[in-house]
């Protein structure tokens, strides 16, 4: 089965090949036969019904600075000329994400959005997590310093995060005296306009954080991704590293109840984190990571796992 594969993503000069998931789906995609567009989300239009994107043909191949050529682009109709869409492209998770998000919902009947498009919009990773209250540790969902500093009080040092971020991004860790909470939560206020995520530290991050990924609601594999010296953050983006790792039993009952949602909201493509064996922080949808790694630790063809499963549901409409 030959494939259209649109890929909706950053700019591929802009890419590190040795870690990129999508890079990695690229090349796996291609090997299968597969023929490859890319095009980024502001490149989206609709009119009479039809949405299309100015989008180029694209190979792609495992040479550092020689990674890919394109040819002149085409006005793609998404629905009607391509079989797959990927949706793949780096948060925030902004008005333009979410706009990209209900004009791929437009053509959900004709073509398969990876990851469904409506689903996306309605979990956003820190916010979809919140289901899953037994499996948290405590968090606060607030823009309130007096709220904040009652949260600090009773669980001694936190975490605050943004609650729309990614990759790690202004993560700051606030000690049980309280310095600078009320200048942090006033940057927060000041920088976003929605409530802030926090939460009570874990001293088990020092260990790793577990990126466990899932595919169409099976687990596919996993990584331990260690924080760099002096951070407290693990993301491979902002430095972490990652090594081999197994799954706790605790983690395997978290993925078994999250394994059946994942499938019936198409969230095809999932990446959860775990710190400690047992405490669920994020449900990553929009543009999930680590394949590579798991890769090169397990030996397990992520990638092939992800088109096997594309395929079937294409095969299968």
């Amino acid at each position: 089965m030959s494939l259209t594969v649109a890929v909706q993503m950053d700019p591929l000069d802009s890419i590190n090949i040795a870690g990129d998931s999508t890079f990695a789906l690229m090349l796996s995609a291609q090997h299968r036969g597969h023929r490859l567009f890319h095009y980024a989300a502001e490149d989206l239009n609709y009119r009479d019904g039809r949405v299309w994107a100015k989008a180029h043909p694209v190979t792609v191949q495992r040479v550092t600075g020689d990674h890919f050529s394109v040819g002149e682009p085409v006005n793609l109709d998404l629905g009607d000329e391509a079989d797959v869409v990927l949706m793949r492209q780096d948060p925030p998770f902004d008005l333009g994400y979410i706009t990209a998000t209900h004009l791929l919902e437009r053509i959900a009947g004709k073509t398969l959005v990876v990851n469904d498009p409506a689903q996306v919009r309605n979990a956003p990773e820190k916010v979809f997590v919140l289901d899953y209250p037994q499996f948290m540790p405590p968090t606060l969902v607030t823009r309130s310093l007096d709220e904040a500093r009652a949260f600090l009080a009773e669980h001694g040092a936190i975490v605050i995060k943004p609650l729309h971020g990614n990759g790690g991004k202004a993560i700051f860790k606030v000690e049980s005296d309280g310095a600078n909470l009320s200048a942090l939560i006033e940057v927060f206020n000041m920088t976003w306009r929605e409530p802030h995520m926090v939460q009570a530290f874990l001293p088990d991050v020092a260990k790793g954080d577990k990126r466990i990924v899932l595919v169409d609601g099976e687990v596919a594999g996993a990584i331990n991704r260690l924080p760099g010296e002096g951070e407290i953050r693990s993301n491979l983006a902002v430095g972490g590293s990652a090594e081999k790792t197994e799954l706790t039993p605790t983690e395997r009952e978290i993925c078994a109840v999250l394994g059946p949602e994942l499938k019936k909201r198409g969230l095809l493509f999932v990446g959860i984190d775990v710190i400690g064996g047992k405490w669920l922080t994020e449900i990553n949808v929009t543009s999930p990571t680590g394949i590579v790694a798991i890769e090169r630790f397990d030996g397990t063809d992520v990638s092939a796992m992800i088109w096997d499963a594309i395929e079937a549901k294409v095969a299968a409409r």
